[in-house]
């Protein structure tokens, strides 16, 4: 047989390449281990959890006894009822300590593997800029996830060790009981990790411009509280409902009976809105920057 003769492809020879959709996951699944196996992931996990006890036991040994409406919503309900100490914990955690954990992870995606010099070796294939470019968002989504997550199951345990827990008195003043409260607890965190989406993409963007992580985290940071600081101008109303941290605190209309999912569903239409143009912009800075480290 000539030389130049193709060369049958044997069931070995077939297996030896791997499949693109298996390399993705394969991908996937190694961006998620090394992301969780950081010590700076879990120190931004232990710093959300701590958000709730801080303030169950701030409560805790407080000779005051909490007026209507005074501190954040909800926390006046905190003594009677234990579980209201998760749905506090996320009012705090919202404006300011969730957006700076998503800016650390989200602006270090690309320019994190930049600065450590393993980019160009992440986009060899059958990995490709595409894909991980897709691989590094869904990694910071589900940061967003468990954060949430972390701080919704710790509220409710700390809260239930140091105060009464019982039937959950509503928004609209009807009743529920404690099981079906930890349902809505988890659809508030379901509501909440979708509130912090379009501020993921919007790091992943931002971390595309420069190979400097730290740059891309406080650019990242700096454009959530700007966002919000905007949200509170009344002259900006017409700017209001465009703003992606517009919806980040209507999670109260799930603390309602029938469940008001209106909030829920133009909330998850802005931040898919925001996905789309900065997922956009950064596919195309992305595939066509130059890849020097």
């Amino acid at each position: 047989m000539s030389s130049n003769s193709v060369r049958p492809v044997t069931p070995t020879t077939a297996h030896a390449r791997p499949a693109r959709g298996s390399a993705g996951w394969d991908l996937l699944g190694s961006e998620l281990s090394v992301l969780f196996r950081r010590r700076r992931t879990w120190a931004m996990l232990v710093s959300v959890a701590l958000i709730p006890i801080l303030l169950a036991v701030s409560v805790r040994l407080s000779s005051n006894e909490l007026r209507p409406g005074q501190g954040p919503p909800f926390l006046d309900q905190v003594t009677q009822n234990g579980l209201f100490v998760g749905f506090t914990a996320m009012v705090v955690a919202i404006p300011l300590f969730l957006p700076l954990t998503i800016g650390v992870v989200a602006g270090d995606t690309i320019a994190g593997e930049a600065g450590l010099g393993t980019l160009r070796y992440l986009l060899v294939a059958p990995a490709g800029r595409v894909r991980l470019l897709l691989v590094k968002y869904l990694g910071a989504a589900a940061f967003c996830l468990v954060a949430t997550l972390m701080l919704t199951a710790t509220g409710a345990l700390i809260g239930a060790l140091l105060f009464p827990v019982g039937p959950v008195t509503l928004l609209s003043g009807d009743t529920i009981s404690v099981a079906e409260s930890l349902l809505r607890s988890l659809l508030i965190a379901a509501y909440v990790t979708v509130s912090l989406l379009g501020l993921a993409a919007i790091g992943l963007f931002i971390s595309t411009l420069t190979d400097v992580p730290v740059g891309a985290m406080a650019a990242t940071v700096v454009v959530s509280v700007v966002a919000q600081i905007l949200d509170v101008l009344p002259q900006l109303s017409w700017l209001h409902p465009w703003l992606f941290s517009h919806y980040w605190l209507g999670f109260g209309d799930l603390l309602r009976q029938p469940i008001d999912l209106s909030s829920f569903a133009s909330n998850a239409m802005l931040q898919g809105a925001y996905i789309l143009v900065f997922g956009a912009l950064a596919y195309g800075r992305f595939t066509t920057k130059d890849i020097l480290s």
